[in-house]
């Protein structure tokens, strides 16, 4: 399965996603329970990823580059049917590009976009990070983030996530793994037809405001001065997996 997923992966980012999605656009009402459930796991999925060691890229130091994510999501959950016109995949697929660029005092910032290709998904967000540790030939990087999302063209779902984490990494060679922990706070608001009381199962929905931890490992593999090739392993409520290819300087 896990071969399968990096295949699909690897086909993701050279083709920048464009793997055919659908359009979120709720078909039947959820009970608050279900909201729930389906808020932790959108949340999750819309969430900031890592996919990079928490060494600071420096003054001069700049990254762009594509990334896909492979969401594990529940085809059998009624709230991923109900979402999905009854024909949810197991597997969804978010494709991103990625920019990051150093400032002094180990501090970077960076910001993410996605659009899922033939669906009403678009994703925007911002990061910074402080390397507490820039880490040296002897000693590890140590880091801390910050994150924000929203998800966006869903006239259904209000969603946005914070997300704080912190990382070691340690290189050696061509490979720089690494792995971290960190929270995600979500805020859910249903809108559009989960607020209609004329579609089957309407009820009333209050907001969710959610926190839920998180870890994740990677690694980072640098063939060429200028490319890095990163994958990671996420888990929260559903494993995410991912993986970016970036020039850097």
């Amino acid at each position: 399965m896990r071969k399968k997923i990096f295949t699909a992966l690897c086909l993701g980012l050279l083709f920048a996603g464009n793997a055919a999605a659908r359009d979120i656009n709720f078909i039947n009402g959820l009970t608050q329970g279900n909201f729930k459930d389906l808020s932790k796991e959108a949340g999750a999925a819309i969430a900031f990823r890592n996919t990079a060691p928490p060494a600071p890229l420096g003054l001069t130091g700049f990254d762009a580059g594509v990334e896909v994510s492979a969401v594990d999501i529940k085809s059998d959950s009624a709230y991923w049917e109900s979402a999905f016109n009854f024909k949810a995949p197991s597997l969804l697929y978010i494709p991103k590009i990625r920019v990051r660029k150093g400032l002094p005092f180990g501090i970077d910032v960076g910001a993410m976009y996605s659009y899922v290709p033939d669906s009403n998904i678009k994703i925007y967000g911002a990061e910074v990070s402080k390397a507490i540790l820039e880490g040296s030939a002897a000693t590890p990087a140590l880091g801390v983030r910050a994150t924000y999302t929203r998800l966006a063209g869903v006239n259904d779902l209000s969603l946005q996530t914070v997300g704080v984490d912190a990382s070691v990494s340690k290189g050696f060679l061509i490979f720089t793994p690494y792995a971290g922990v960190g929270g995600l706070w979500i805020d859910s608001k249903a809108k559009g037809h989960l607020t209609n009381p004329s579609i089957p199962d309407f009820t009333i929905l209050k907001e969710e405001k959610i926190w839920q931890p998180r870890g994740f490992v990677g690694i980072k593999l640098s063939p060429l001065p200028l490319l890095g090739i990163t994958a990671e392993a996420e888990y929260s409520v559903r494993p995410i997996y991912s993986l970016k290819a970036a020039v850097h300087f």
